[in-house]
């Protein structure tokens, strides 16, 4: 079984920092190489460049009012890319990067997701 995980080009888990603006403040953000990857995917799938990906979802988090001062920005975009693929993994986002996420139905997407228990 480690052999799968073990084997893994060692760049992507090497880690990268990148400089963005979240509402006009300078901050960076340091990420494994495979999780900006990811990123770009998903930006990409929307017309979107990385820093604005971000930028929209921390605008979006922002106004949920999931975003305070206990919340790690870094962690959260983790947990997206991971999202994104289980979603995919599971039929709900299409594999075809040509189709947009903005594009689909937030409730049937995440409808089959199943919540951890507590």
């Amino acid at each position: 079984m480690c052999q799968i995980f073990i084997n893994a080009d060692p760049e992507l888990y090497a880690t990268r920092s990148r400089s963005i603006r979240l509402h006009g403040v300078a901050t960076s953000l340091r990420l494994e190489n495979l999780f900006w990857q990811v990123l770009g995917e998903i930006g990409e799938r929307d017309g979107l460049s990385v820093p604005q990906l971000l930028g929209r979802l921390y605008d979006e988090l922002t106004v949920s009012g999931r975003l305070d001062e206990s919340t790690n920005f870094t962690s959260f975009l983790r947990v997206s890319c991971l999202r994104y693929l289980q979603l995919q993994l599971a039929g709900r986002i299409p594999a075809d990067p040509r189709v947009p996420i903005r594009d689909l139905d937030p409730a049937w997407v995440l409808a089959a997701e199943r919540r951890p228990s507590a």
